[in-house]
């Protein structure tokens, strides 16, 4: 008899979250009871799942005993409120939000570190990396066991759904005023998105790095077990609505052999390798997509040491929800 869980999506009422949702219903996950969960805001409204209306209610009033699992996809804010509690009525706790320190809830992608699991001990707290640092560390870890990543630097390319809902809106509004020739009046984002390039996706620190760039960086270390990594990250904010893409450059201890690197990407089963006469986007080719689209694999132009890619992902799907999915997947086949 196939066992089934009880489990409660935070943040339901979000674009991660109803991607949750949908995921759920997709892999046919062991489901008994779901139970969707939102702000008071959003507490009240239903949600389709396996063809029922499900009512969505107030994390307020929530009972984390009814549960054995708990998603948090609501913003670092409500996985710090309510984390413990959640875990306190014995429930595993997978965040999407990056709420918790990586000690507390460490950072894992089934394809990368599964072997995390097995150091942990109930209840499990977990944590689903950014979306960049997903796609990234997903491409990263397929390359040759011999080549010795000593740098990385990247470029990653934000859609606006990043931001959540209130992104996807502001770039569609700023694109209905413009075309339709009226004044604009940026709200969410602090000059024009649409038409143009952000070269900053939050404010800096005192250094000019911001909180996710240093996220990224720290992400990579954990996630490939290299804690003296070298990592650049700039994250700019640009004018797609879903669908983030990475320009990376890697320097490494010793020549690139490219046809091994071109053999392990396209072995890897969480990748799709294109050659070097096509390249990926994020609008046609990752988005609604659960691989990591790679392209443009080339050596440096002046030192041969040097491996240069291009990377594409759903920032939502399989940035956000999909890698939970997978992790709550592992965790009930082998821990719970």
């Amino acid at each position: 008899m196939i066992r089934t869980f009880d489990i409660a999506v935070i943040g339901a009422t979000g674009s991660v979250g109803e991607a949750l949702v949908q995921l759920l219903e997709e892999r046919e996950f062991p489901v008994a009871n779901l139970h969707l969960v939102a702000s008071g805001e959003s507490a009240g409204r239903s949600l389709s799942f396996k063809g029922k209306n499900l009512r969505v209610r107030d994390v307020e009033t929530f009972d984390f005993t009814s549960v054995r699992l708990v998603f948090l996809a609501a913003g670092s804010k409500v996985t710090q409120k309510y984390a413990a509690q959640a875990a306190a009525a014995g429930c595993a706790v997978i965040d999407l939000a990056s709420g918790l320190p990586a000690a507390q809830a460490p950072r894992v992608i089934p394809e990368v570190n599964p072997e995390v699991l097995g150091r942990l001990q109930a209840p499990y707290l977990l944590t689903s990396p950014s979306a960049p640092g997903i796609a990234l560390a997903a491409v990263l870890a397929a390359l040759p066991a011999q080549l010795t990543i000593q740098r990385v630097t990247v470029t990653a390319c934000l859609a606006v759904s990043s931001r959540g809902r209130e992104g996807v809106s502001e770039l569609a509004r700023q694109t209905a005023e413009l075309l339709n020739g009226r004044a604009l009046e940026p709200q969410l984002f602090d000059r024009q998105m649409a038409f143009n390039l952000l070269a900053q996706v939050e404010p800096t620190d005192s250094a000019g790095h911001a909180a996710l760039e240093r996220q990224i960086a720290s992400e990579l270390k954990e996630l490939l077990a290299l804690p003296d990594l070298q990592v650049a990250v700039t994250c700019i904010q640009v004018p797609v609505f879903f669908g983030d893409s990475l320009s990376v450059s890697l320097q490494a201890a010793s020549a690139i052999e490219l046809e091994q690197v071109y053999a392990s990407l396209d072995a890897a089963p969480a990748l799709e390798w294109v050659e070097l006469d096509d390249y990926p986007t994020a609008v046609g080719d990752a988005v609604g997509q659960d691989v990591v689209y790679v392209g443009r694999v080339r050596a440096g132009l002046d030192d041969p040491a040097e491996l240069n890619l291009w990377i594409a992902s759903d920032n939502v799907r399989k940035g956000a929800a999909l890698n939970a999915v997978q992790l709550a997947e592992l965790l009930i086949k082998h821990y719970l």
